[in-house]
């Protein structure tokens, strides 16, 4: 849940998630509409469908796994979250690399070109591999952060090459980040008395949306517009009222109407939120 998003934001979904589902076997047997319901808002839709797939290892084998190589084995567990729950939950001596880590060491180094996971394993302690790894994490996390690092307050500072060089603030060097996509869309509200017309999400796995205009639909009044982020495509959403032919609403694949009052219940995109929200602005 903290991939992205900030730790006071991420804690109501915790407590949520964890209220929903207490256990890997609650988890596990979830419809993956409750899944998605309980995570929309946190973005990343991939990760909370890994996380209940691994539940289903988890409770298919019977007991988590305590090795590295069973941990990879878990839907969604890369090099980073195995290393980490196997040091702090087994002992394991393995290097838990983030961005933190992956800056501390360069700066420790002085050397963009540094292999970042053989020096961080250097720095473990064989003893108690959790907590020199949360050390490091944490290090990166208040200390040696990004752009302004705190070197007076670091305890390494009388062993980092990037400090006594003078480079520390460039280090690591900058990534290239991927240009902005402008988009526009829009979406159409189309209502049988109660109920709204939704589809399958384009933009979103899992959820539904709002249609946008398809062969048939006629356009009626504008009811508002909004911005909206989705990683580097920034939507531009243009709000119209409107109407169809029922006949041809039964045409459309996977089209379905949805009582307003039973939203909640199903996964929304957070698009067709902000344009249910543009109008209810105007009821």
């Amino acid at each position: 849940m903290l991939q992205q998003t900030r730790v006071a934001a991420v804690i109501p979904y915790y407590e949520r998630f964890l209220t929903r589902f207490p256990d890997a076997s609650a988890l596990a047997e979830a419809s993956e509409v409750d899944v998605l319901n309980m995570w929309a808002g946190l973005g990343y839709y991939s990760r909370a469908r890994n996380l209940q797939k691994a539940a289903g290892q988890v409770v298919a084998a019977g007991s988590f796994p305590s090795t590295l190589e069973g941990l990879l084995q878990l839907a969604g567990i890369g090099s980073y979250t195995a290393a980490a729950v196997g040091s702090i939950a087994f002992g394991l001596p393995h290097p838990s690399v983030d961005g933190n880590v992956r800056r501390v060491v360069m700066r420790l180094a002085g050397d963009a070109g540094i292999d970042v996971d053989a020096v961080a394993g250097s720095l473990i302690d064989p003893r108690n591999p959790g907590r020199s790894n949360q050390a490091l994490m944490e290090l990166g996390a208040i200390v040696c952060i990004p752009g302004e690092p705190k070197c007076a307050e670091c305890p390494l500072k009388r062993y980092c090459a990037a400090q006594r060089l003078g480079i520390q603030k460039q280090l690591p060097p900058p990534k290239v980040k991927a240009a902005t996509l402008q988009k526009a869309r829009t979406l159409v509200v189309i209502r049988r008395r109660d109920k709204l017309l939704l589809v399958p999400s384009p933009r979103v796995a899992g959820f539904w949306d709002l249609p946008e205009p398809f062969e048939g639909v006629k356009l009626g009044a504008k009811v508002g517009m909004f911005r909206h982020a989705i990683t580097n495509s920034q939507y531009s959403f243009e709000v119209r009222e409107g109407r169809v032919d029922q006949k041809l609403v039964m045409g459309i694949a996977s089209a379905r109407w949805f009582s307003r009052k039973d939203l909640e219940k199903y996964p929304l995109s957070t698009a067709s939120k902000k344009a249910l929200q543009c109008l209810e602005s105007i009821e």
